[in-house]
């Protein structure tokens, strides 16, 4: 059966969906269902390419960067494939917004608070101390006594696999938006528990038939990118660890990371995907 909405784990569906100024009452719904501790009242949109210092960083960076009616500044990413050194990369690119409150001449170093969200379409392979099927994991800065020493930094980490309510399970506003969000591309008509003003907007945004030509093609382009990125790394990983080579470490990398970007570069795959995908630099990929 065709799809009738985008798949919102493609960068063209999740920037249509939440990262468009009309679609700001949808993202400020998301983000308040989320972030609990700080109301959300307007939100505007940032310039990501102020945040990298180079052009290696501006490329990489989050897929949306806002600021809320407080002056607090917010990250989000969908990350769809395991990378080495994610949370490194993720704590980094915090920096961006910390560095960007500093002030000319005199100033007194106050900052507003910077929230990071990742949504991630795969589990973390280090389990935190936590239930291995919980999706949701918060992280703060905390002293030795395990008290918060600094509450103007978060990381949220939402781990979409373990997500696995079903309709009729959803008991908050946050399991609908994760409901939706996991399963939108499968919906052929508006389930009647979206059927309020925000949901009723998130599902014409994403309706497939109501994009412009030249959005469709944007969109048709991304789906295959998804698709074909996802179908050639679960081969590789399939067919790496198979061989036994997950435990093994060369010169402190995964080997089964590194026959991964083999079998991708064996086959056409571009540099630049295989190193968002497996988290190798591309030097480390031109080695191999």
């Amino acid at each position: 059966m065709k799809a009738k909405y985008v798949n919102p784990f493609t960068d063209f569906g999740f920037k249509k969906i939440f990262g468009e100024e009309a679609s700001k009452p949808m993202l400020l719904d998301f983000l308040n269902s989320l972030l609990t501790e700080t109301h959300i009242v307007d939100l505007s949109f940032k310039d990501k390419e102020k945040l990298g210092k180079n052009e290696a960083d501006r490329k990489a960076i989050y897929d949306i960067y806002c600021e809320n009616d407080k002056g607090e500044k917010i990250i989000i990413e969908l990350q769809k494939a395991k990378q080495n050194y994610f949370k490194d990369r993720t704590v980094y690119y915090s920096t961006f917004p910390i560095q960007e409150q500093a002030e000319m001449g005199d100033w007194n170093y106050e900052l507003k608070a910077v929230y990071c969200i990742g949504i991630l379409d795969f589990t973390f392979d280090d389990k935190l101390k936590s239930s291995e099927s919980e999706v949701i994991h918060t992280v703060q800065l905390k002293d030795q006594n395990n008290q918060l020493f600094y509450n103007k930094l978060k990381f949220v980490y939402l781990e979409m696999p373990h997500f696995v309510k079903t309709e009729q399970e959803l008991a908050t506003r946050l399991d609908k938006w994760l409901y939706f969000i996991k399963h939108l591309e499968d919906f052929q008509t508006i389930p009647e528990i979206f059927k309020d003003n925000i949901f009723i907007q998130a599902f014409e945004t994403a309706e497939i038939a109501k994009l412009g030509s030249a959005e469709l093609e944007n969109y048709e382009y991304s789906l295959k990118i998804f698709r074909d990125n996802k179908a050639v790394y679960e081969y590789a990983v399939d067919t790496a660890f198979d061989e036994g080579k997950l435990e093994g470490k060369l010169e402190g990398i995964n080997e089964g990371v590194l026959k991964v970007a083999k079998s991708m570069k064996l086959k056409g795959i571009s540099v630049s995907d295989i190193s968002e995908l497996t988290g190798l630099s591309k030097d480390e990929i031109d080695e191999i």
